[in-house]
Parts: C-alpha cells; sequence; structure tokens
C-alpha cells in the first residue's frame, strides 16, 4: 500500500510540528484529506494568522473581526446522526438545540445541559455539535446544547443569564422529554465551564426547582484574580489560547480598553486588600509541587485604581466562579474536573478542585497529559482528532454514566 505525506500537528517538539509525516493510506482517501488538511490547518491551527487577517479586514472596514472568527471557528458542519432525534427550540426565549436518543428506555434518562466554549464571544451550538451527539449517543441521554447570546453584541452578563435561564427551564420541564429531573448534568468546556459553575452557584440554594446532580468542567475559566500562576508561565505561549490571548478576550468580552492588557496581566487591578482576602484559594503554593517546574514568583505589581475600577467585573462570582465564599462552595453538586498539561487556565482547574475537596465536596479529576487548551473541538475530524479529544469525551461519558 503506498504512503503519502500529510500535515500532522502537534506532532512533537516545538521545532518539529508542522512538519511533514508518512501517513499510509489508500490513495483514493488521501487527495480528498488533503484539501481537509488544509482547510484545518488554516482555519484552526494557524490562529495567529486568522487574527492578523480578521484585523485587516476590520481597519478596511470590510467586516467585524469578530464576526470572522466565529466563522472560523464554527468549523465543518456535522452529520447528523441517525441513532439521535435532533430539535432547535427556544427555553423561555434562549436557543437551544436537543439530543434525544431514538431508541426507547425502561427509564427516564439523564439529562445533560450543555454549554459550549468560546470567551464568551465566539463558539455556538453548531461548533459543539460533534461533541453533543457523541455525549447523548454514548451515554444515552438527553443533551441540550444552549445558543447563548454572545458579546460584543449583547453585553456580559447576558451569557450567564441565558445558561441560567435555559438550565431552569430544563429543570422544570424535563420530565417532557423523558429525562429524570434528579439527574441532570451541567457541562461546560473552557467558558462553557464558567458558566456551568456558575449556574450550579447560583441555583445552589433554590427549593422552588430540583437540585442539579452534577458539573463537569472541561478545562475551565475560574478567576481573574491572579495571572501569574505556574501554568499562566509554562503555556504563556503554547497552544490555541496564549496568556496575552486570554487576557485580550476577557478585555473584549467585558467591552473594555485592550491597553489594559499589560496592566491586568501584572496584577495592578488587584488591591492589596483583595489579594489578601483572595491569597488563601489563589495562591501558587496551593498547587501540587510536580506542577511548579521552573515556577519563578513575579514582583509584586502596583495597584493602579484607574484599572480596578475599570475592569471591577472581573471580581464577580459570576465571572469568577472560584471566587465564591464557602457557604456556597459548600452546597456544590458532584464535580468533575478536566484539566490539560499543556493549558494557561491549568492551574485554575487544579485550584477549583482543591476548594471544592476541602469544602467535602465530591470531586473527580481527570489530568490529560497531552491536552491542550480546546482540544475537544477537534474530536470527530477523523486523522485531524488527537488522541486527547477521544479521550477526554471517553471520560465525560463514563461519568455521566455512573450519575
Amino acid at each position: 500500500m503506498g504512503g503519502k505525506t500529510l500535515f500532522q500537528p502537534f506532532a512533537g517538539p516545538r521545532e518539529q510540528r508542522g512538519k511533514a509525516s508518512t501517513l499510509h493510506a489508500p490513495a483514493e482517501y488521501l487527495f480528498p484529506l488533503l484539501d481537509l488538511r488544509n482547510w484545518l490547518k488554516s482555519h484552526f491551527l494557524n490562529t495567529r494568522g486568522i487574527l492578523i487577517k480578521a484585523k485587516k479586514l476590520e481597519s478596511l472596514g470590510i467586516c467585524k473581526k469578530h464576526i470572522l472568527i466565529r466563522l472560523f471557528l464554527d468549523g465543518l458542519r456535522a452529520f447528523r446522526a441517525s441513532e439521535l432525534l435532533i430539535k432547535d427550540l427556544h427555553f423561555d426565549e434562549v436557543p437551544v438545540r436537543i439530543y434525544l436518543p431514538r431508541l426507547p428506555s425502561a427509564s427516564k434518562r439523564r439529562g445533560v445541559v450543555f454549554f459550549h466554549g468560546g470567551c464568551g464571544m465566539y463558539g455556538s451550538i453548531r461548533s459543539h455539535e460533534r461533541i453533543c451527539q457523541h455525549i447523548a449517543k454514548k451515554s444515552d441521554s438527553v443533551v441540550v446544547s444552549v445558543g447563548y447570546r454572545l458579546s460584543p453584541e449583547h453585553e456580559y452578563p447576558t451569557q450567564s443569564l441565558d445558561c441560567v435561564t435555559a438550565t431552569i427551564h430544563f429543570l422544570k420541564t424535563a420530565e417532557n422529554y423523558g429525562v429524570d429531573p434528579a439527574r441532570i448534568i451541567v457541562c461546560g468546556d473552557s467558558a462553557g465551564g464558567t458558566y456551568a459553575t456558575s449556574t450550579c452557584q447560583e441555583l445552589v440554594n433554590r427549593t422552588d426547582i430540583p437540585k442539579i446532580r452534577a458539573q463537569i468542567l472541561i478545562y475551565p475559566f475560574l478567576q481573574a484574580v491572579n495571572f501569574n500562576l505556574p501554568s499562566h508561565q509554562k503555556n504563556a505561549t503554547i497552544g490555541l489560547l496564549s496568556l496575552e490571548r486570554t487576557v485580550s478576550s476577557i478585555l473584549m468580552y467585558l467591552r473594555k480598553d485592550c491597553s489594559l492588557i499589560e496592566a491586568t496581566l501584572a496584577g495592578s487591578h488587584v488591591p492589596e486588600s483583595m489579594n489578601l482576602k483572595y491569597r488563601k484559594w489563589i495562591n501558587p503554593d496551593l498547587i501540587p509541587e510536580k506542577f511548579k517546574q521552573d515556577y519563578e514568583p513575579p514582583l509584586p505589581a502596583s495597584y493602579i485604581p484607574q484599572v480596578h475600577e475599570e475592569i471591577k467585573e472581573v471580581f464577580e462570582t459570576r465571572f469568577s466562579p472560584l471566587l465564591a465564599e464557602d457557604a456556597v462552595v459548600s452546597c456544590l453538586p458532584d464535580t468533575y474536573i478536566i484539566t490539560c498539561e499543556h493549558d494557561v487556565l491549568r492551574d485554575d482547574g487544579l485550584l477549583y478542585k482543591k476548594r471544592l475537596e476541602d469544602n467535602s465536596v465530591k470531586v473527580t479529576w481527570c489530568h490529560i497529559e497531552d491536552g491542550f487548551h480546546g482540544v475537544l473541538c477537534f474530536l470527530g475530524y477523523g486523522i485531524f482528532s488527537f488522541p486527547s479529544s477521544s479521550k477526554i469525551v471517553d471520560h465525560i461519558v463514563s461519568f455521566i454514566k455512573g450519575c
């Protein structure tokens, strides 16, 4: 059987990434794959190039930058699984897509409310369709994918509010979809993980609706107090989400001036009183030693009141769920946290894991050694998927089945 040279992303050390390697496949399959390879390379892996092109088109008045990026990140349209009945609905005016297994069930099924990632500005029901279909099929659950409104068209905290609204609606109407209201799980990746845990926190004391059974947080963003943790240093320029892009995305999401990036990275937005208050929860000393190789504690930053005033929303628990008080955290449901080694947000997950455990919340933790931020979105792209994509979704399905 003949071989053909194909692009293999993230094949090895940094200096080798993007180089060609030989994969063997029949020739009739290779040429369509080459076209797909080029599309994936330009649309997913070359994020820097996408940003440059988007900024250029915006400067010319042709297209808003965030609109163009959304088109790229939505990816190729997924084939709809024949095993599922898929419906587009509205839950109290929030658009959702619901995935229902067609085979009859002897008992009521589990329900999963899924919030897609994308910094609150990107991503969609479509961008995460492969993930939601896979979860619905493999876990035999009813999955609700929430199409919350995006910033900057819709100001923060619209995104969080839409997620809470859709979740409440599903908790109240679950039986209409063959779902046991006592077995509903919320799940999200990246910013979707933020919305999942902030939704749990907001509903934790509600007595008029069923309790959420569990939360699944996939490499979540959980705090904007400290951007100098070990994973911030280690992964500052690695993968699809750099440290600078993280902070610039926060500022764009909140519709703030991106000239505040450097001051925010340095920590100049945090007054000393807040540093003292949150040090018990957000501190490099709380990170296990094996994750702190080559870590260098930063020099203290000078507090700038104007910066704090400009971006004070980042200290709200809706934005930074890691800052919730123990009285809230101690009441949260069973939690599954997935972290990736090559992820600037890795330590957010590690710190939240410790907070939950310290408050006697049952936590299951999965650390993906070869994973990077956003890797789950490559699920279902054949040879262009990463092993860690399948690994993550298999762990998710296994946890759901145990709920």
